[in-house]
């Protein structure tokens, strides 16, 4: 629904995560007329875009009380996506002049948090943010704001000049609530029949840095994504075997990877032996040190205490209106980011302008009974066409329509023509140059009407 009303509320609004969904959101609230916080575990911007070549100490990734590191990144990471639509539309992710730049159309993941970090610079975002605070919990209050709980660590040294952390907890009310934390950080592990007496070493993707500790063993890959892709070939470099094992393709797939002499593509793993060996569907037998769970994430909220409205049922976060507001909590809970299978952060645009405007009262949401109505018919319609539960919030096919429909709630214009088509021309890019694709790009065209468009945004200096 559009705008009903003439009197604009301005709110309290913490932010929880200053990765590109939060800076983004803390921008369009504050655009808005809002107050804002932004929570920050860590000490800089970029959120998942921060790399480290730390890892956890559980390589699996599957013990709750492990330190968590909140990065998937890998060293040799570039996107998936080129540069022209990665960029947020008022602010391109144009190539810069300086040192240690990177200017491919595919760049790697340090110029993707420099660009974050120009983009909080250029709009005033750090100035909001609160480092080193990390958000423990998030209460609902009696009179219907926020209770947020928060960690400070600072690190002091002592009169032996021995450096300890001091924690300090404080706690906030806020007006409104917006869950901006990403979600790779909380491992999905395939099932696999006798791995529990399998001798080898298992572990999930999010714990990869560089290919070196796989030298000249045999790996297996669970997983078809673009970071199975990557990984597979980043590691058959120096690795004696590299087999990948895949859901989506036939059971008697047994496919030798064009380019590689040591990588072949499988269809899934049906059990692990004890004496080391893994059988696949296929009828293959092989011997292998690792087994890497290249299988996704599971959404993760341990901060967030809804008195049980909002869960996490099999990968499904609900309910959720459009994947981003549940009905009983709306509009002061809201969720940015959530969708997968999109070209993130322009679209990221959309959600934080709709969230803004409700907050403000700019723009009427429907009503709770509404939205419940418009939750249960998306659900029905995911079953009645075979689709599991836990590909609720996968977008595929669906993202423009939906990012477009958010636009239109907004009044903005909806995403660019060029940015849509040269989104298909990159998965298309992908499906023909699985190996070359970030270096051979035919559509120039689209490249520069890209570039045409950039130069209507002063704010690029």
């Amino acid at each position: 629904m559009t705008p009903a009303s003439l009197s604009v509320k301005s709110r309290y609004v913490a932010v929880v995560g200053a990765g590109a969904a939060g800076l983004l959101a803390a921008r369009e609230f504050r655009r808005e007329g809002h107050s804002v916080v932004v929570f920050e575990r860590g000490n800089e911007v970029g959120g998942t875009w921060v790399y480290t070549p730390r890892v956890e100490l559980d390589p699996l990734g599957i013990d709750p009380n492990r330190p968590i590191v909140h990065t998937s990144l890998y060293s040799s990471l570039r996107t998936n996506f080129p540069r022209e639509v990665m960029g947020f539309r008022d602010f391109p992710f144009v190539i810069r002049p300086g040192e240690n730049r990177d200017p491919r159309m595919y760049p790697g993941h340090r110029e993707v948090l420099m660009y974050l970090k120009e983009f909080a610079r250029e709009f005033g975002i750090e100035e909001m943010v609160r480092f080193e605070t990390e958000v423990v919990k998030v209460g609902i209050l009696e009179n219907g704001k926020y209770k947020v709980r928060s960690k400070k660590t600072s690190s002091l040294n002592n009169e032996n000049n021995d450096n300890i952390s001091e924690i300090e907890f404080d706690d906030e009310i806020f007006d409104a609530v917006v869950v901006c934390v990403g979600h790779y950080t909380e491992p999905r592990i395939a099932e696999i029949p006798g791995v529990n007496l399998w001798p080898g070493k298992q572990m999930h993707s999010h714990n990869y840095r560089i290919p070196e500790p796989f030298r000249d063993q045999v790996v297996i890959l669970i997983g078809c994504s673009a970071s199975a892709v990557d990984i597979s070939r980043d590691i058959a470099a120096v690795a004696k075997e590299v087999h990948v094992a895949s859901r989506s393709v036939a059971d008697e797939t047994f496919t030798k990877q064009l380019g590689y002499n040591n990588l072949w593509l499988h269809s899934m793993i049906d059990s692990a032996r004890e004496d080391g060996t893994v059988v696949f569907r296929n009828g293959k037998v092989v011997l292998a040190n690792v087994i890497m769970h290249c299988t996704g994430y599971k959404y993760h909220f341990p901060f967030l205490d809804t008195n049980g409205i909002v869960t996490v049922d099999d990968n499904r976060v609900g309910p959720l209106y459009k994947h981003i507001f549940p009905p009983a909590l709306a509009p002061c809970l809201s969720f940015i980011g959530i969708p997968w299978n999109v070209s993130t952060f322009p679209l990221f645009e959309f959600p934080s302008k709709w969230i803004a405007g409700v907050l403000s009262a700019r723009i009427t949401l429907p009503s709770q009974k509404e939205m419940m109505e418009d939750i249960k018919a998306f659900y029905s319609t995911l079953e009645a066409s075979g689709i599991p539960k836990r590909y609720t919030h996968c977008l595929g096919e669906s993202k423009f329509e939906y990012y477009d429909w958010l636009a239109s709630q907004c009044g903005c214009q909806g995403i660019e023509k060029w940015r849509k088509q040269m989104i298909y021309a990159a998965v298309e890019n992908i499906r023909l140059r699985p190996d070359t694709y970030r270096d051979e790009w035919e559509d120039h065209d689209l490249v520069l009407e890209a570039h045409e468009d950039s130069t209507k945004y002063t704010s690029i200096s």
